[in-house]
């Protein structure tokens, strides 16, 4: 039932935008320790919060807007996105925390049976360097994809390639530029075990607590050859229920800890198994 809520969004963008593209589910662990983690119903996409003065109504004041123009020249591109795009412009310069959310439909192909080539150059080069020290390809090179067609965003660097004053600290997922500028960018999926099992609110917060000290670490010693001037946590959240607990335990952390963070979640829908099959 939860893709439902998408269905008629995805139509709509599969002519006006792109054809559809796969996933369904299957195990997945939670983002701690090794895991991902994620649940709770509800909707709540198409919103874009600023943390204006570190002032959240209950947690954040957001402001719904499906603004910007989606794919612009990609119609081939694989999965109809909807949701706040194209949006992410001054928050990159501030020194306040901003949350978007938007979402991706890959519709009823298994990806396995896809063109990738029909994925950005970009989003192809992240699936073939591979990650460091895990198995989240998938979840990085989608969310490089919602980034590039979204937000313009080009791929600078992949994880292996950033140059931090501690090789050994903790390293953030790629380097892109988004309108002139230097951004770090963390992907996370949110899911739990099994897949639609109702998730905590305690986890989500567990994951983005130690999400956000990740970003706050990586930016402290990433080598000034590639230091960025903010960074994206984006989380790829197997239903709108994840999303719901990743916003309420977003809004519940301390405006001067997420202080200059972005936090994006981009909730995939259709045949999307192919992300959450792997370990984090």
């Amino acid at each position: 039932m939860r893709r439902l809520r998408w269905l008629g969004a995805a139509l709509l963008l599969l002519t006006a935008c792109d054809p559809a593209t796969p996933s369904d589910a299957g195990p997945t662990p939670m983002d701690a320790g090794g895991l991902d983690a994620g649940t709770l119903d509800g909707g709540g996409l198409d919103a874009a919060t600023s943390d204006a003065g570190g002032a959240d109504a209950g947690g954040a004041d957001a402001a719904t807007s499906d603004a910007g123009a989606f794919d612009a020249g990609l119609a081939d591109a694989i999965g109809a996105l909807s949701g706040a795009c194209g949006e992410i412009d001054d928050e990159l310069l501030s020194p306040e925390s901003f949350l978007f959310e938007n979402a991706i439909d890959f519709g009823p192909v298994p990806l396995m049976e896809m063109d990738i080539t029909r994925l950005s150059p970009g989003a192809q080069e992240l699936l073939m360097e591979g990650t460091i020290g895990g198995s989240s390809i998938y979840s990085e090179a989608i969310a490089y994809e919602v980034l590039y067609r979204c937000e313009g965003a080009a791929l600078l660097k992949s994880e292996s390639e950033i140059v931090y004053m501690d090789p050994m600290g903790t390293h953030t997922d790629m380097l892109v530029d988004i309108d002139g500028h230097r951004v770090g960018v963390s992907v996370v999926r949110a899911v739990g075990f099994p897949r639609d099992a109702p998730y905590p609110l305690s986890q989500a917060m567990t994951l983005l607590m130690r999400k956000v000290g990740d970003v706050t670490e990586s930016s402290a010693s990433v080598a000034d050859e590639d230091r960025w001037v903010k960074q994206i946590l984006h989380v790829i959240a197997y239903a709108p229920m994840h999303a719901d607990a990743m916003r309420m335990a977003w809004a519940m952390i301390d405006p001067a800890v997420r202080a200059d963070t972005i936090l994006v979640i981009t909730v995939t829908d259709g045949e999307d198994a192919f992300i959450y099959d792997n370990m984090l």
